[in-house]
């Protein structure tokens, strides 16, 4: 696939990525950050090439494009794959390249363990969608591909609830138990989940409105919950505070010779 710009090659490479080659406008040869990246490209027996004026500008999707090019090996992760995973984003029919790579850069931040991309959603490859990931495509395992009847089968085999986004009569969101194995639906950003899909998941969330909007852009949905998700596991997993010094010993840590025993002509004043 084709990434864009010194900084995000330098995040797929450091995720351990194969690069095939790299492109470089002359306006950019000089760059701090585009000369760091093709040395390294360089001393690790790459292929750096120096393009001539005006040619970046008619191989690049977009208007302005970056100064650098590279193109690097990308292979997605299959389901099988993932393992002790609890919380997965499913992606239903996601057809704009900006939101599901906002929605992947979100899980990374999110501690997402997976991203699934049914049939139907955009190719994660696609390259607006690569720079909205800003990077998180290479920390995030992202599944392609597949049918989300056989995705949502899997995940609800493997013990996950599956939870449908739906604009209304779902569960509060922030009242829902996020700290269980969890698989969010996120449906299309004009429609939503087809009806049909929604009555075979276990369960349906809604983020409620106080204006007059009636929805969120899928990708606000996705920071929404996933991170009330990372709220609530958070919490949970807290340890409990220290007692102060000057606090009075509760009564699990005091010790029997502590213990004030109640006398008998007492036992009413203490009911």
């Amino acid at each position: 696939m084709v990434v864009e710009g010194a900084e995000l090659l330098s995040v797929a490479m450091s995720a351990g990525a194969s690069v095939e080659a790299v492109y470089v406008a002359p306006e950019g040869a000089g760059a701090p950050a585009v000369v760091d990246v093709t040395t390294r490209i360089l001393e690790g027996g790459g292929r750096v090439f120096d393009l001539a004026p005006g040619v970046m500008e008619r191989v690049a999707s977009t208007v302005t494009p970056q100064p650098l090019l590279a193109v690097v090996s990308y292979a997605p992760t299959p389901l099988a794959d993932v393992h002790d995973a609890t919380l997965i984003v499913v992606c239903v029919d996601v057809r704009d390249p900006g939101n599901l790579g906002t929605v992947i850069r979100t899980a990374d931040a999110a501690g997402v363990d997976a991203v699934v991309c049914c049939d139907g959603t955009v190719d994660p490859t696609n390259p607006k969608c690569v720079r909205a990931t800003a990077g998180s495509l290479f920390h995030v395992p992202v599944v392609v591909g597949g049918s989300t009847a056989s995705a949502v089968a899997e995940l609800s085999a493997r013990g996950f609830t599956t939870v449908a986004t739906v604009v209304r009569d779902g569960a509060d969101y922030a009242t829902f138990d996020w700290t269980r194995p969890v698989a969010l639906v996120l449906g299309n950003e004009a429609g939503g989940l087809p009806d049909d899909l929604v009555a075979t998941l276990d369960a349906g969330v809604t983020i409620p409105m106080a204006g007059r909007s009636e929805s969120l852009n899928v990708s606000v949905s996705a920071a929404v919950l996933c991170f009330e998700a990372l709220r609530q596991r958070r919490t949970v997993a807290a340890p409990a505070p220290a007692p102060s010094p000057g606090d009075a010993p509760s009564r699990s840590t005091m010790s029997p010779m502590d213990e004030v025993p109640v006398r008998p002509d007492d036992r009413g004043a203490t009911a």
